[in-house]
């Protein structure tokens, strides 16, 4: 279940997009320390910034709501 925020202009930078990647488009040195993938999940800021590759969507939602950040889904 995903959680619904409601931003009051600062916490917009707490803001982060998960969106799947498949593995095909990660750069040749990541997917050499990658195996038995086909779709790994990014956690990105507003900005475009990666911040984390992580290989299951529930982790990358964790992962933000651990380190204080509000994830949504990108389609």
């Amino acid at each position: 279940m995903n959680t619904k925020y409601v931003f009051d202009g600062q916490d917009e930078d707490r803001l982060v997009y998960v969106r799947p990647v498949l593995f095909a488009d990660l750069p040749e040195d990541v997917q050499e320390q990658i195996e038995d993938q086909d779709i790994l999940y990014a956690v990105h800021r507003a900005d475009g910034e990666r911040l984390a590759l992580v290989t299951d969507r529930s982790m990358a939602f964790s992962l933000a709501r651990q380190n204080d950040l509000a994830p949504v889904t990108v389609h």
